[in-house]
């Protein structure tokens, strides 16, 4: 692990499936760059690669769910993260529901919040997607949520960060 990518990693990060649909077309992608920027209206904000199959969706849809992972989910957020939504179902085998506005909410996960697109932004090489919340619910209270450090090398992103700054 390099320097930088220890360095990054201390940054207190949980991790989340965002689901987006728009029509008959429906994808999750795992993140980590998920957070409350608004108690009034409450609101969240998520980055998301552009170049994200799911990114085409939460454009045309307006609206995303945000699954919170718990700790032991490990295989979950490496499903959502290391697969392409394009050609291929990644929902397929996992227990999910629609939300109010048809976004996947994942059964298994800790909790959950459903969100209404009301401002987009450039962020480098991500776009800020942020989303009043509509609605939400807490499906296991004793569970911990999982933090991206328990994710490891998982999604390869140790290879994005410059040498140095």
């Amino acid at each position: 692990m390099s320097e930088m990518t220890e360095l990054f990693s201390q940054l207190t990060l949980g991790v989340y499936v965002v689901g987006v649909a728009h029509g008959e077309r429906r994808d999750a992608f795992t993140a980590a760059w998920v957070m409350q920027v608004s108690y009034d209206p409450l609101l969240l904000a998520v980055s998301v690669n552009p170049d994200n199959a799911s990114h085409a969706i939460l454009q045309a849809s307006g609206g995303f769910a945000v699954s919170v992972l718990k700790q032991g989910q490990l295989e979950l957020a490496r499903h959502f993260g290391t697969r392409s939504g394009r050609g291929q179902d990644k929902l397929a085998g996992i227990a999910w529901r629609p939300g109010r506005e048809g976004a996947p909410v994942l059964q298994e996960a800790l909790a959950y919040f459903e969100c209404e697109l009301v401002n987009r932004m450039q962020a480098g090489d991500h776009e800020i997607s942020v989303g009043r919340v509509i609605g939400g619910q807490i499906l296991d209270r004793d569970a911990t949520p999982m933090n991206y450090a328990e994710t490891g090398p998982m999604d390869g992103s140790s290879t994005l960060y410059p040498a140095s700054f």
